[in-house]
């Protein structure tokens, strides 16, 4: 008889059990169905990310899934702020009240850009609206006419850039074209210059690219310059 037991308890021994355990819940609905939360005491730290993969909660069941690291680095690398944009003819001037009067905007058009959302800029005011607020990085190059002018310009001529926030604008950065006196009484203007730094925004803010003391350029000269800017944001 106790052979016969000890023969039935082995069986049942090596059978499979197929359940599901439950904490906190009466009726688990996985493997193991934890209704609270969790401590880990002991978490080895990986040294590469071959070979390993993170856990991440389904918001709408709570069940934990697997996911592949790379996955998560690809995501976090897509920034719809970026923008870029190249004007090689007809640059023009825009007259636009809200600006100080030293200061026009370049005639950029969303059909100039070379990268970004169309989305992102408006024709009317040639102007880069900030979708969120944070730190972006910026750049702004002009060359007007072939970079070098066989004289002086008059004034403080270069290029700038200004912020409009709630109908306000500020020239937040320039650069004034640099002059030259050669011998023989030659003057040169070179008339090549770029932005390049990082700057605070809050959502809504316009970005505009333009001249400063635009009153003494020449249309003629305007119209073979070149003028590109990008734009994006880098931190919150």
């Amino acid at each position: 008889m106790k052979t016969k037991l000890y023969s039935l308890m082995l069986a049942c021994a090596a059978l499979p059990l197929f359940s599901q355990v439950g904490i906190n819940t009466a009726t688990p609905s996985a493997t193991l169905d934890v209704n609270g939360t969790m401590k880990v005491r002991d978490t080895p730290a990986a040294t590469a990310l071959p070979g390993y993969q993170v856990l991440a909660i389904n918001q709408g069941t709570t069940q934990v899934y697997s996911v592949d690291p790379a996955l998560l680095i690809a995501a976090s690398g897509t920034n719809t702020s970026v923008y870029a944009a190249k004007k090689t003819t007809g640059i023009t001037l825009l007259s636009v009240g809200a600006f100080p009067a030293s200061f026009q905007p370049v005639n950029f058009l969303a059909a100039d850009r070379n990268i970004g959302s169309s989305s992102l800029f408006t024709d009317g005011d040639g102007a880069y609206n900030i979708p969120s607020t944070g730190v972006y990085a910026v750049g702004f190059a002009f060359r007007y006419g072939t970079g070098l002018q066989a004289s002086l310009l008059s004034g403080t001529p270069g290029i700038g850039i200004a912020r409009t926030r709630t109908g306000v604008s500020t020239i937040i950065d320039s650069r004034p074209f640099s002059g030259v006196n050669l011998a023989l009484a030659v003057n040169l203007t070179l008339s090549d210059s770029s932005i390049h730094s990082l700057y605070s925004f809050q959502a809504g803010d316009k970005v505009s690219f333009g001249l400063t003391d635009a009153g003494v350029f020449t249309v003629g000269l305007l119209g073979s310059s070149i003028a590109s800017f990008y734009i994006y944001k880098v931190s919150n």
